[in-house]
C-alpha cells in the first residue's frame, strides 16, 4: 500500500526568506531615515549610540536608544511565547501567527507622525524581533533575516572551507548567505526610496511583502515537519 509523505510549511524555503529578508532591510532602512536615525534591526549600533550618548550625560538621547533595545528583547519573548502557544495549531502555522501580528503593527506604524517617532521605532524593533526570531532557517541553514553580520560570517566562512574541500554543497551554503545579504540590501534600498516617496507611510511596502510570505506558507513542501 502506498503512504503519502507527510508534507510540512514553506518557513524555510528561499522563497518565502526572500520576501522575509526584503521587508527586513525595507524596515532598518525606514527607521534609520525617516524616523531618527535610529536602527529597527541592529541592536549593536543602538547600544553604541546608547553608550556614547550616556557617557557625554545626554540623557534624553540616550533613552531614545535604549527603548528600541528593550522592545526588541520584548519581540524575542514575545515570539517565543506564541511558539509556545501556538506550535500545534492545525489551520494555521504558529508562524503565519507572526506574520500577521507583523503586518498590524507595521500597518499601525505608517499612520504614526514624526511626534512619536520614539514610539514608532519601538513597534519596529519589536517586530524585527518577532521575525528575526521566528525565521531562524534558510534552506536548512541557520541565518537571520533582519541583520547582516552572521549571514556574511556564515558565508565566508563556507566559502573559505569550499576553496580547501571543492565540496559544491559547500559553495551551495556560501552562495545562500551572500544571497540572504544580497536581498537585504536591495530591501534596504528601496526603504530609502520608498521613505524618500512616501515618508511615514513608506512601511507600508513592507506589509505587503509580509502578505506574499504569509500565503506562500500554505504551500506544503514534502518531508518537513511542522516545527
Amino acid at each position: 500500500m502506498h503512504l503519502e509523505k507527510p508534507h510540512g510549511q514553506m518557513s524555510e524555503s528561499l522563497l518565502t526568506a526572500a520576501f522575509i529578508i526584503l521587508s527586513g532591510g525595507l524596515q532598518d532602512a525606514y527607521t534609520y531615515l525617516c524616523r531618527g536615525k535610529v536602527f529597527a534591526n541592529a541592536q549593536t549600533g543602538n547600544i553604541v549610540l546608547l553608550s556614547a550618548y550616556l557617557f557625554e550625560g545626554e540623557w534624553r538621547h540616550s533613552v531614545r536608544y535604549l527603548i528600541p533595545v528593550l522592545s526588541f528583547m520584548l519581540g524575542i519573548f514575545a515570539a517565543e511565547c506564541i511558539h509556545r502557544r501556538c506550535k500545534y495549531t492545525e489551520k494555521v502555522h504558529w508562524r503565519q501567527i507572526i506574520i500577521v501580528l507583523e503586518i498590524v503593527l507595521l500597518f499601525f506604524v505608517g499612520f504614526l507622525p514624526q511626534e512619536v517617532n520614539t514610539f514608532a521605532n519601538a513597534l519596529v524593533s519589536f517586530v524585527c524581533a518577532m521575525q528575526v526570531q521566528t525565521f531562524r532557517k534558510v534552506r536548512g541553514h541557520a541565518y537571520a533575516s533582519t541583520m547582516c553580520i552572521g549571514n556574511m560570517r556564515s558565508g565566508t566562512e563556507a566559502l573559505c572551507v569550499y576553496f580547501h574541500t571543492h565540496d559544491r554543497e559547500v559553495l551551495r551554503k556560501a552562495l545562500t548567505y551572500f544571497g540572504v545579504i544580497g536581498i537585504f540590501a536591495v530591501g534596504a534600498g528601496f526603504g530609502a526610496l520608498l521613505t524618500a516617496r512616501f515618508a511615514e507611510k513608506g512601511i507600508w511596502v513592507s506589509c505587503a511583502l509580509l502578505i506574499v510570505s504569509f500565503f506562500i506558507m500554505f504551500i506544503r513542501e514534502e518531508e518537513k515537519e511542522k516545527k
